[in-house]
């Protein structure tokens, strides 16, 4: 767990906090999804005692068709996750993927994200530290957890920066697949921000199921305990009331009413992991 804390609205990541958990629909298919999940989320996270940042994307500029559902892009998005927000009174996350989006976004969402794929762009980067909100910036698939400071250093310097949070997605391996390596996480926090574990895109097999990504959502609960017990401050589950209808990563998102058990796992997990973990990563220590 890192000593530095970014807060989130109202919800604190990092410097010992507890268990962070980013969940929601993958993408934004409908108000009436949103508010479904949004209200098992509040509910799930109230119980379990944990800070809870909803996240749903108003657009999926990756896919990996063209025909692929995207959804309903920037000011449509925003609005319904500002629905959300005002409802149910969560903080907001949803991903940026142009510069010019970072301003309209960030008058909305409490914090913003940078996709795994764009974790080098840097006028992206900048825009995003400058726009006052902290940052989740996800690891690329084809990036050495080291190499994310450069990303951090790039953020830091700018002025409006509120913090970030430095995310592991899995890294490419073979055709169609990804792999987890576990020391990314310690080397992710030896950078000093608080570090997400993304279970659900970790389990991701990119463009394998005939122009679209498939899943092993089996695989999501033994990834998401041994990075609880890795010491990661928050974990970003994408979830869905009915994963097989979902217009996109349908095959890794977990099933919003097997949620609370699985968090409740990961939250005790956490709860023993010492709040100096940190200190182990110091080869000098």
């Amino acid at each position: 767990m890192t000593k530095r804390q970014v807060k989130i609205g109202n919800i604190s990541v990092g410097g010992g906090s507890p268990l962070l958990v980013i969940a929601g629909p993958c993408v934004i298919e409908s108000l009436d999804l949103l508010r479904e999940t949004a209200a098992g989320l509040v509910g799930i996270c109230a119980r379990l005692g944990v800070g809870l940042v909803f996240k749903s994307s108003f657009d999926k500029a990756n896919r990996s068709s063209l025909s692929s559902f995207r959804g309903p892009g920037l000011q449509k998005g925003l609005q319904a996750l500002e629905a959300v927000k005002r409802e149910f009174g969560v903080p907001i996350l949803s991903d940026i993927h142009e510069k010019d989006q970072a301003a309209p976004a960030a008058e909305v969402l409490d914090c913003l994200q940078i996709p795994a794929f764009l974790a080098r762009q840097t006028d992206l980067l900048v825009a995003a530290a400058r726009s006052g909100r902290p940052v989740n910036v996800k690891k690329g698939q084809f990036m050495a957890p080291a190499e994310m400071r450069h990303a951090a250093e790039k953020m830091e310097a700018q002025p409006g920066f509120a913090g970030l949070s430095l995310c592991e997605r899995g890294t490419f391996f073979g055709y169609g697949n990804l792999v987890v390596d576990m020391r990314s996480l310690a080397i992710l926090r030896g950078l000093g921000w608080p570090v997400v574990f993304d279970a659900t895109h970790s389990v991701q097999l990119p463009a394998a199921a005939g122009g679209k990504s498939g899943g092993e959502r089996r695989f999501v609960p033994p990834l998401a305990r041994a990075a609880a017990a890795a010491g990661i401050d928050g974990i970003f589950i994408e979830t869905h009331p009915r994963p097989s209808e979902a217009l996109c990563d349908g095959p890794n998102q977990w099933p919003l009413g097997r949620l609370e058990g699985l968090l409740k796992t990961l939250r005790d997990i956490r709860a023993v992991i010492p709040a100096d973990t940190h200190d182990e990563d110091d080869e000098t220590a």
